[in-house]
Parts: structure tokens; sequence; C-alpha cells
């Protein structure tokens, strides 16, 4: 009944963020149960985002025919993946976090080495969803060396040496293939601070054999192997729901503007959808992962973000570019509106940061009670990583 319940509050966000359902208020569902005591304010970090350095982490997927379980893992854990960098501080603050996806491997793609940049780094994390789930595997050649030059020389990696870069490559066919020398690309990374991370989909052994360890070794970085056919595995928690509830609240807050406003709402819930089509269990990471500010920010759709992030804007935006709830307002009536918006989607994050918090509690009790170790599939491989490469690069969790 509790998967069940869950996706039924997904499908039902669309028709809440559209008003034409009644509004589900997580704040009451949350206050009325005090088993669940509302900490300081002070004790969430929403507000806290470093300027100065970022999280970058750029994800090379292997397309080519035998790899749909990984590309079916790589969409249940993604928003794992962003609550995990997520809880990084560096100096107490939460630097920014940035996403990159490429896909290699895959005959369908028309470059010589077929490899293909899916996203550049960015904040637009319904973008990166939107992508990772269009993505179909093919037949074709992995050349691991060709996708990490373009990586590592082409996406817009932070200069600041505070900043964490990293590149995660995930495959199963022998990491030298191909004209690139993938010795000389991760050194050359290596040499800009970007550490380069290896998935081998297939045994331990045959990973080392096949030079995925080496390519860790020469990049700084981890070597995991992983069973990519496995399923991932899920622990439904008793604060799933309300934290489910919450979505839909907080998808009220945002007001889009610009000639694509729209299009980019609909997006924020067809990737809502799609989460929760993966499994009731991803539906909430990606809800978690929307209460991080440093992680999930749309200014470029969201007139809330936008006016955080250039308080001026309300002055000028054209009229033609707001909803139409806002038009024939005045300028202070909209930044009324906006301010209310933003204070409300504030108490909302904050409820879903302490829900999340024991609802991670609760499942790693959990887990250590079933004594399983579920480490062998993508998303696990990567949090751990990002965990030890984090903390030797002076950042605290």
């Amino acid at each position: 009944m509790t998967t069940l319940k869950i996706l039924t509050l997904a499908a039902s966000t669309f028709l809440v963020s559209t008003g034409t359902s009644s509004e589900i208020r997580c704040s009451e569902s949350i206050t009325k149960n005090t088993t669940i005591p509302v900490q300081k304010a002070s004790l969430f970090p929403v507000n806290t985002i470093a300027k100065d350095n970022k999280i970058q982490v750029a994800l090379l997927l292997d397309t080519s025919n035998s790899m749909d379980g990984l590309i079916d893992q790589a969409k249940s854990r993604l928003w794992n993946i962003v609550n995990t960098l997520t809880t990084l501080k560096y100096n107490g603050q939460a630097p920014q976090v940035e996403i990159a996806l490429y896909e290699y491997g895959n005959d369908g793609i028309r470059d010589e080495n077929y490899i293909r940049q899916v996203t550049p780094l960015t904040q637009d994390l319904d973008l990166v969803s939107e992508k990772l789930f269009a993505l179909r595997t093919n037949g074709g050649s992995e050349y691991c060396g060709a996708v990490i030059r373009d990586a590592s020389a082409n996406l817009n990696w932070d200069g600041n040496e505070k900043s964490m870069k990293l590149i995660y490559i995930a495959g199963n066919e022998p990491f030298n293939q191909g004209r690139i020398n993938y010795k000389e690309v991760i050194s050359k990374a290596k040499d800009k601070n970007i550490y380069t991370n290896t998935i081998f989909c297939g045994s331990r052994e045959e990973g080392i054999q096949s030079f995925w360890q080496n390519g860790a070794v020469i990049g700084g970085g981890k070597y995991f192997n992983i069973d990519s056919d496995r399923k991932v595995m899920y622990i439904e928690t008793p604060y799933d729901i309300r934290i489910s509830e919450c979505n839909a609240k907080l998808n009220d807050t945002y007001i889009y503007y610009g000639s694509h406003g729209s299009e980019y709402k609909l997006k924020q819930i067809a990737q809502d959808k799609n989460a929760a089509i993966q499994s009731a269990s991803n539906f909430v990471e990606r809800t978690v992962s929307k209460s991080k500010k440093n992680a999930y920010k749309n200014e470029h759709w969201d007139l809330v973000d936008k006016a955080e992030k250039d308080a001026g804007f309300i002055a000028t935006v054209k009229e033609s570019e707001l909803p139409d709830e806002l038009k024939g307002k005045s300028r202070e009536e909209i930044k009324k509106t906006i301010s209310l918006k933003s204070a409300e989607r504030d108490k909302i994050q904050k409820e879903i940061e302490e829900l999340s918090r024991k609802r991670q509690f609760y499942i790693d009790t959990e887990m250590k009670k079933r004594g399983t170790n579920d480490s062998d599939d993508l998303g696990k491989a990567i949090e751990s990583s990002i965990i030890d490469l984090a903390k030797k690069n002076g950042y605290s969790l």
C-alpha cells in the first residue's frame, strides 16, 4: 500500500500544480504528528551556499547494446547521487552542484568516436533527468579515452582549486580501445584537478585485466565493478508518503516566466512522473533533491529563483513574459507574490530536509539489521567514492 499511495501522489502532482485538485498540505501532516519534532532553523543549510566553489560531476555512460541495465540503474540512482553531493560542505557551506551527462559506444551517434555530450555541466537537473530518460542503447564501439578527452576538455570546469571536479565513466569493454591514449588524457585531466573514476560492468578481475582499474589509478579516482543487470534495492520508510505530499506543495511555489517558462514548468512535472515510474523511492529521492538550493535551481524559468539571484529583475521583466495570474498587477504586487512564494518554499524545503534526515537514519538502521550490502550498483559505487574523495579534498559531511 505504501508504494501504491506514493505513486498515486506522484500521478496527482500535475493536477495539484495546475490548481485542478485540492491542495496537499504537507505542513499540516507533519505538525499533527508529534513524533517528528521540528528542529531549529539554524540546523538547515539551505541558505548557506558557497559562492566561490562548486562540486561538478560528469557521468559518462556506455549506451551500447548490452548496457540497458546500466542506464536503468542511472535512472534509479540519479537523485540519490545528487542528494549525496548536497550533503557535502566546504568550510561549513554547501557548494553549488552541477551535473553533466555523456553517452558513448552507440553507433547511432554521428561522431567518429561514437561519443555525444548529452548535457553540459548544469544545475538544470530537470534537463539532466529528461535527457537521461531519453537515452537508448544501440550497438557500437566503446572508446573510453575519446569520451574522457572530450569531457575533460570541453566541459566548463571551474578553475577554483577548492572546487571538486569528478568524472565517472561506466562500461563493459576494454578501457584501452580506440586511437586516443587513455593514459594521456586522464593524466591531463588530473593536472586540472579533475579526478577520473571508473566503473566496470562485470567481474572485478576482468575490469582490472581490461585496464579499468589502471584508469582510476592514473586519474586519482576510484575503481569499482558492478553488476549492471542488478535491480536497485529500495527500502520503504514511514516518512516516504509525507515527503511525497510535500512535492506537490513545493511545485506550487514555482512561478514561470519567459516565452518558454510554461514548457519548463511542464518538464518539472514530467520528471516527477519519470522518477515515480522508476520507483516510489526514486520519487522521494527526487523530492529531497528539490529541497536543496545548492543543487536544484531554476532561475532560467522560475521567478522565485530568478528574483533571489537578481533582485532587480522584477522591475525590468516585460509583462508579456509573466504568467496570466501576474499580468495587470503592479510591480509591488508582483514582488509581494514572489516574496510569499519564496517564504512558503523555504518552509516546505526545511520540512523535507528534516524528514529526509529521519528517513535516511531509518534506511541506515534497516540496512544494518538486514546485513545487506547493496554496493554492487552504479549509484552506491558513485556515492561511496564521492564521500571518500570529498574527505581527501577538505570537504565534510
